[in-house]
C-alpha cells in the first residue's frame, strides 16, 4: 500500500514556470477585462449612436446645450473612458503577441500612454463643454 501523495503534472512551458505565469494568472483577468469593457460598450455605443442621429441637423449651440446636461455629459465621459480602456486592453494583447525583445516594454508603455492621453483629452473636452467653455469663439 502506497501512502505517498500522488504526483501531479502541470502542463506549462519552461518559460511559463520561470515567470510564474500559467493558467489562471494575469491572462484570465485580462480576458475578463476585455469582455467586461466590450459588454459595457454595447449599451453605451447604442446610446451614443442614437443621440448622434437625434442631433443630426442641430447647430453647434444646440449640441453644446445637449452636451452640457449632466446626464449626457456623464454618458459621454463613460463612452470615452470605456472606449479608450477597451482599446488599451486590446492593443496590449497585440503588443504581447507580436512585439518581442527590447521593443516589448516600450511598446506596452506607448500603448498605455497614448490611449490614456487620448482618453483624458476626450474627458477634458466633455468637462469644458459642461463648464461652458465651448460657447466662446
Amino acid at each position: 500500500m502506497n501512502t505517498s501523495t500522488p504526483h501531479i503534472e502541470v502542463m506549462r512551458s519552461q518559460l511559463g514556470r520561470a515567470r510564474g505565469l500559467g493558467a489562471g494568472q494575469s491572462g484570465t483577468a485580462h480576458w475578463w477585462a476585455e469582455r467586461a469593457s466590450a459588454a459595457s460598450l454595447l449599451p453605451l455605443s447604442t446610446w451614443f449612436v442614437v443621440q448622434m442621429f437625434r442631433l443630426g441637423g442641430a447647430d453647434h449651440a444646440e449640441v453644446a446645450r445637449w452636451g452640457a446636461k449632466p446626464c449626457n455629459a456623464t454618458m459621454l465621459a463613460a463612452v470615452i473612458i470605456t472606449t479608450f480602456y477597451h482599446a488599451q486592453v486590446g492593443l496590449q494583447v497585440i503588443v504581447d503577441d507580436y512585439v518581442h525583445g527590447k521593443a516589448h516594454l516600450p511598446a506596452r508603455l506607448a500603448v498605455k500612454i497614448v490611449t490614456s492621453l487620448l482618453g483624458l483629452l476626450g474627458v477634458f473636452a466633455v468637462i469644458k463643454l459642461v463648464a461652458g467653455g465651448s460657447s466662446s469663439k
